[in-house]
């Protein structure tokens, strides 16, 4: 699937869809690997046993490994981490630990971008919610440290997509299907908090009718 989405259209949406303190500058309207998108998170400084806050971080869409060695190593890993198949989340060696270490993440989205190939060229193709709210996408987030570097980064995470009644139309011919693991609204505090042998059960196709998608115009 395609690893470019939308941010939220204006600061306010944060708190208002999430209940998280809105950013103060707003990051550019589009995101794709290894550029800067927000994410939201439990809150680090928080006590483990207190009632769960969640926080808006930013940080670098394409996941760095705490064990990649450099900051030329972490660029070039970064662009092949964007997305992560959460069906490998668990036993894949870049997203394992993140994984069982419960450092799970909400990615807001206004809109993500997939290409239709079914004229048998890419269109480029905007998929957003059918009533214009934001979208909350399952994730995983990391923080890399080494000789004095730091990178915070984040994956979104996809699910099959095969009988999806609109998302099986994108992506090309002969390849899996694929979508983001798009959260129900009231579901945030759920999926950030919930043991991890229950994480998983939030890993759902969201409904086709909840989705609407229209090529992107040309400027």
């Amino acid at each position: 699937m395609s690893s470019q989405y939308e941010c939220l259209k204006s600061a306010d949406l944060y708190a208002e869809a999430f209940g998280v303190l809105a950013p103060e500058t707003l990051l550019d309207k589009e995101v794709w690997p290894r550029k800067q998108g927000f994410f939201i998170r439990k809150a680090l400084t928080v006590p483990a046993d207190a009632p769960l806050q969640m926080e808006l971080a930013q940080g670098q869409f394409g996941l760095v490994p705490t064990w990649v060695k450099s900051v030329s190593d972490a660029k070039l890993r970064s662009t092949k981490l964007a997305v992560t198949r959460y069906e490998t989340m668990s036993t894949a060696t870049p997203t394992r630990e993140t994984w069982l270490q419960g450092q799970r993440c909400i990615i807001p989205m206004q809109a993500f971008l997939e290409d239709d190939w079914r004229s048998g060229k890419a269109v480029p193709t905007r998929i957003a919610r059918v009533d214009g709210k934001p979208m909350g996408v399952a994730g995983l987030w990391e923080h890399w440290a080494k000789d004095g570097e730091a990178i915070t980064s984040f994956t979104l995470l996809t699910v099959n997509a095969n009988s999806h009644a609109l998302m099986n139309r994108y992506g090309q011919n002969g390849n899996e299907k694929r979508m983001p693991a798009i959260l129900n609204e009231g579901a945030w505090g759920a999926w950030l908090s919930a043991p991890i042998d229950k994480a998983r059960e939030f890993m759902r196709a969201y409904p086709a009718n909840l989705l609407l998608a229209n090529p992107v115009q040309k400027k």
